[in-house]
């Protein structure tokens, strides 16, 4: 019999139960207990083992590299062992944070380390922008290697991975550890290697990708008996050699809200070709039927849940517009689907907002990154219907082999804990999905930020002429300006209105994305004025360039509201770092997506009550009314969010290729 390798023998042996979201009063009570644990002083309990970790350090600085060698050696056996307590959780802190100082000339202070430590008692740390979370990272990923079991140490992309891994190398391999790196264009041998590292930095998506495609390796065997049972009767199995992963242990997740809630709705798939030509032709007279259907009457636009329904009037019209041509048109379920998918993609597929045409193909904008995504394709026909919009040459639909959600993958991981700089405001999302506590880490020094009141006009307009107004203004003081955009096209709207005012600036949109870190750590520069699309350039700081502190920092302005106010935070978030001094300011209009999406009728009313004039109508009640939209956007997010688990839990039980292992 074949020998298995141990990664693959872990990985078969290891049973990955997932704990199913509570329902009804199990629930109510389980958010209970979650509120009173946000409650309870924990931030003080991790500051006060901070300061003992700091005393610790001190005794450590004279001990030569060897001296700190000798201390750490016993530690590593009973982290192996799995004899560590909070006193050797400190102790290995003080060590850790000791050598990061003489390796990598970082030396964690108490806010940093009081993280840490809370990622290690697996919660998820809040950390400003600029606090240093790749190092933050380090400290538990360390002992999690030591651990022996391995730890993937999760970031928003891939340029992140590579520049983290990086960065604490020298860390890790004082530590004695090893430290790999997983991107997109690595072969199954180089990702096996980096998964056997003691840690792992790499994407959600690609963590999750091979996942799966370990678990298609396996086919129906579940586990390791049933795996050495196959190969003794029947002389064949799965070849282990051939899996990547070694097993889900522990998780150290980056940006945690982008990954665990903005995210969370994207099942992963792994999918091959379709065989059947047929579709190809069916999504363009699918387009053409449309053409024949008119808004109100044959169709619904539900912006809120961006769904189309068909009214009888139109499921009437359509039927008598397909009766010539037979076929799959003579089925009402299949032609309805396929003319609803069609509408979806002009009603709620924008050009240059959710998708950008490049090279005659349709490539993806992430809608909270502004990065572009050429390896993924909207499932359920979406894909081909947007290429048919476009008058493209239409790919064949993907057949699905493998799914999950990232909501379901990282449930799977033994430990699991995260940081970010805008979390609270998900926190019991966190608590409710993946057993998450917050704890909202204090700045290092105190926050300069100067947020201003929104301003809010009666129209985009209006509200651009103002934005450009005050662009403009700022960049006469020698300040750096950063406005943040919700899409491509607007992005390339107000550089445009820039170019006609002769105001210099650089603008950052997907197009941009392989300069996108050098453009955006040069934002803080004198007079340096920046549009960016969303949250681009995410992970990289901005540094105030000489003199710019003393004119009054960063200024930043967002030029509609998001979806979450924990997004406009991020945003805000990029100026007054570390104490610096900094401004931050929303520009919204009653026509922003926001609005149109969540309060329809509300924007409706005020166009009638202002049409006679195209001003500014900003007051007291109109910043409440915005934040109370966002929040009703929020419930919306979070209810969708809750359909993608009862989806998993559905196809678990129906379709799925796994057990309920998987």
């Amino acid at each position: 019999m074949e020998t298995v390798d141990s990664a693959a023998w872990r990985m078969l042996s290891q049973r990955l139960k997932v704990a199913e979201p509570l329902q009804g009063l199990d629930a109510r009570w389980h958010q209970v207990i979650g509120l009173a644990g946000r409650l309870s002083p924990g931030r003080g309990r991790f500051l006060r083992q901070a300061d003992r970790v700091m005393a610790m350090t001190r005794a450590l600085i004279p001990l030569s590299d060897a001296g700190l060698r000798d201390c750490m050696a016993p530690l590593q056996d009973r982290f192996r062992l799995g004899r560590d307590t909070i006193d050797n959780h400190l102790l290995a802190f003080a060590i850790i944070g000791e050598v990061a100082a003489r390796t990598v000339g970082l030396r964690p202070y108490r806010e940093q380390i009081a993280a840490a430590i809370s990622m290690e008692a697996g919660c998820v740390a809040e950390m400003a922008t600029g606090e240093g979370k790749t190092l933050v990272a380090a400290l538990p990923a360390v002992l999690a290697g030591w651990r022996g079991h391995g730890c993937h140490v999760i970031t928003a992309n891939a340029y992140l991975a590579r520049r983290d891994a990086g960065l604490m190398k020298a860390v890790y391999r004082f530590c004695g550890l090893t430290v790999g790196c997983v991107t997109g264009e690595m072969e199954p041998t180089g990702r096996k290697q980096a998964y056997r590292a003691h840690v792992t930095y790499c994407t959600n998506k690609e963590a999750a990708a091979d996942f799966l495609r370990d678990r298609l390796l396996m086919g129906s065997l579940q586990g390791l008996p049933a795996a050495l049972l196959s190969k003794m009767v029947r002389g064949r199995g799965a070849d282990m050699s051939r899996l990547v992963q070694r097993g889900l242990a522990c998780a150290i997740v980056d940006e945690a809200d982008s990954i665990f809630v903005d995210e969370a709705v994207t099942p992963l798939l792994i999918s091959g070709e379709s065989p059947n030509q047929d579709h190809v032709a069916a999504y363009r007279r699918a387009a053409r039927l449309a053409d024949g259907l008119r808004p109100s009457m044959d169709f619904r636009i539900d912006r809120p849940h961006r769904e189309i329904h068909l009214t009888p009037a139109g499921k009437q019209r359509l039927a008598e517009l397909a009766h010539p041509l037979g076929g799959l048109w003579a089925g009402s379920r299949r032609r309805e689907e396929l003319v609803v998918q069609t509408l979806a993609a002009r009603e709620f597929f924008i050009r240059d907002k959710q998708y950008v045409v490049d090279g005659g193909k349709v490539v993806i904008v992430d809608e909270f990154t502004g990065r572009l995504m050429p390896d993924r394709t909207w499932r359920e026909g979406i894909h081909q219907a947007i290429e048919a919009k476009e008058g493209l040459d239409i790919n064949l639909p993907k057949e699905t082999h493998a799914r999950i959600s990232f909501q379901r993958f990282f449930r799977l991981y033994g430990k699991l804990c995260g940081m970010s700089g805008t979390v609270t405001e998900a926190r019991s999302e966190l608590w409710q999905i993946y057993r998450l506590a917050v704890v909202s880490v204090p700045t290092h020094r105190p926050c300069r930020r100067t947020v201003m009141p929104d301003r809010v006009f009666t129209t985009a307009a209006a509200k651009w002429e103002a934005v450009v107004k005050a662009i403009t203004e700022v960049h006469r003081t020698g300040r750096p300006v950063l406005v943040g955009t919700r899409s491509i096209r607007e992005s390339v709207h107000l550089s445009g209105l820039l170019a006609a005012r002769g105001v210099a600036h650089r603008l950052l949109n997907a197009v941009q994305q392989d300069s996108e870190a050098l453009i955006i750590a040069q934002a803080g520069r004198r007079g340096q004025v920046t549009v960016s699309t969303n949250m681009a350039g995410r992970g990289t700081d901005i540094r105030l360039g000489p003199g710019v502190a003393e004119l009054g920092g960063l200024h930043v302005i967002a030029t509609q509201r998001a979806e979450a106010r924990r997004i406009d935070r991020q945003l805000f978030g990029r100026c007054a770092r570390q104490g610096d001094p900094g401004s931050a300011q929303a520009f919204v209009s009653l026509e922003d997506d926001l609005f149109r999406r969540h309060a329809r009728l509300v924007p409706m009313a005020a166009g009638k009550r202002y049409s006679h004039h195209n001003k500014e109508i900003s007051s007291p009640f109109w910043r409440r009314w915005i934040n109370t939209v966002q929040s009703r956007a929020e419930r919306v997010s979070f209810r969708a969010r809750k359909e993608v688990l009862s989806a998993d839990k559905w196809i678990e039980h129906q379709l799925g290729f796994a057990s309920h292992d998987i």
